[in-house]
């Protein structure tokens, strides 16, 4: 039922929303003054990590448990696999994720091993050995300088092919779930600066009576409050204050929300300059009620739009500089157009999570084979000129022949890979300047740390996606 009473307008809500948002009505914005005075934060949106976790395979190789580690002490969530979980506790502790798996035996590869993961670095290979023996710490084979006579102790057919081809494969359709994806708001994790970031416009700012704000709950953010058609009112929303840094998503097409609603018809609107009237971008989405549900809106199918009006334009959304984001329950949909489903009095909106999707693609499969796989059995090769690897891979049972042959199968899974082929691995501290090249004739060394960070900055490297190439320290 349509209210047609009058009530009491809120002057102090209307002032207070101007104070938060740092604007005076056909004057403009006075939030500068308000940072000179200290009374207002910036208003930065710090992205959380991309969602989901980074499987380690080889997680207590050498290579491996530093990934592992640079990883935690980043704050980006990673699970490390493991055969051995006591031998791994005592190497990366007890706060790190750890589960139990043979690569070689599919069986042991569960949906366990794969929840909730966005990429995988895999840093798995055969233990290969000095004869004469090494240290309990494998010293002698980690140094990487001086050489020992090597052998394998385990089979590389086993590790470097099958157990890379299952590993990919049984990653495969989790990974897919994942692909080209940016989180803009994980509201599944607290955020400290949520409160100075969102707050409420509305209709008090137009005289009306509605009444709503947003807040933290347990696992999401709830958008809720009391819409009233009083006083010719009729829209609730929240809103973020205009980002000091403007949000780049031209490389996506559009926005997803995770939201459980009331059934009503909700409004989600994004903003393209720092005006505090000025164009907004409008999509109206339905909601199912206590359902959760994924709601994709397309940046071409945004509505241009000025006070409800649609605005006739052939500029597209201004992707590269998002301002700011807002959610919005009204009577009105556009041009005059009443919301087919309005009902005055209270709603709720859950909010789980807001990304950008449609992304260029990043590696979800980071591989860390070898230099110098291509080279066994090649013509003209001179072998005394070769590192150990490559004049000894017969001896060591094809080893490089097979870490080819599990790179194969990583480039023809379908999943976006990155293969990273270092030459000679040593124990140095790292910091060095890393050089690449491809067609594997390079040699040289470089340090596990630097290739350990260099994995981790991959997953954030569209331009290294489905790419192969070798890499030593200048």
């Amino acid at each position: 039922m349509v209210e047609q009473t009058r009530q009491n307008w809120d002057f102090r809500r209307f002032l207070d929303t101007l104070g938060f948002f740092g604007e005076i009505p056909f004057i403009g914005s006075f939030t500068w003054l308000q940072k000179l005075l200290g009374m207002k934060d910036d208003a930065i949106l710090d992205s959380p990590n991309s969602p989901g976790v980074v499987l380690v395979a080889g997680a207590t190789g050498g290579v491996g448990k530093r990934v592992v580690q640079r990883l935690h002490q980043q704050g980006i969530p990673v699970r490390g696999l493991v055969r051995n979980a006591q031998r791994g506790r005592e190497l990366l502790g007890d706060e790190v994720d750890l589960v139990e798996a043979d690569i070689t035996l599919p069986e042991t590869l569960t949906p366990k091993v794969f929840e909730n993961i966005r990429a995988v670095i895999c840093c798995t290979g055969t233990r290969v050995q000095p004869v004469e023996g090494d240290t309990p710490s494998r010293e002698k084979y980690y140094q990487g300088v001086k050489f020992y006579l090597p052998e394998v102790a385990e089979t590389p057919e086993y590790i470097e092919y099958q157990g890379v081809k299952n590993l990919v494969n049984a990653a495969k359709p989790y990974l897919k779930q994942r692909q080209n994806e940016k989180m803009i708001f994980d509201f599944r994790q607290p955020m400290p600066n949520f409160n100075s970031l969102w707050g409420a416009v509305d209709d008090v700012v137009m005289g009306g009576v509605s009444e709503s704000g947003i807040r933290q709950i347990s696992g999401a953010a709830l958008f809720e409050g009391n819409v009233s058609t009083a006083n010719s009112g009729g829209f609730a929303s929240v809103r973020t204050r205009p980002l000091d840094q403007p949000l780049d998503l031209s490389d996506y097409e559009g926005i997803e929300l995770r939201v459980r609603g009331d059934g009503n018809r909700y409004k989600f609107i994004l903003r393209g300059d720092d005006r505090w009237d000025g164009i907004s971008y409008c999509y109206s989405f339905d909601t199912v009620y206590n359902i959760w549900m994924t709601v994709r809106i397309p940046f071409a199918e945004l509505i241009p739009n000025f006070r409800t009006k649609t605005i006739e334009t052939a500029e597209p959304f201004p992707a590269a500089t998002v301002t700011a984001f807002q959610l919005m329950l009204s009577k009105f949909e556009y041009d005059g157009e009443l919301n087919p489903t309005f009902s005055a009095g209270g709603f709720r909106l859950e909010l789980e999570t807001m990304k950008a999707y449609g992304g260029p693609p990043l590696p979800q499969f980071i591989m860390i084979s070898s230099a110098g796989v291509t080279r066994p059995g090649k013509p003209g090769l001179n072998l005394e000129d070769e590192p150990p690897a490559v004049r000894m891979n017969d001896q060591l049972g094809g080893i490089l022949t097979w870490k080819l042959a599990g790179e194969d199968s990583v480039r023809e899974s379908g999943v976006p890979y990155t293969v990273v082929r270092p030459c000679a691995l040593t124990e140095d501290a790292g910091g060095k300047v890393l050089e690449r090249d491809r067609g594997d004739t390079i040699k040289g060394q470089c340090s596990r740390n630097d290739i350990a960070q260099l994995c981790i900055n991959l997953l954030n490297a569209p331009e290294d996606t489905n790419t192969t190439f070798e890499v030593r320290e200048k």
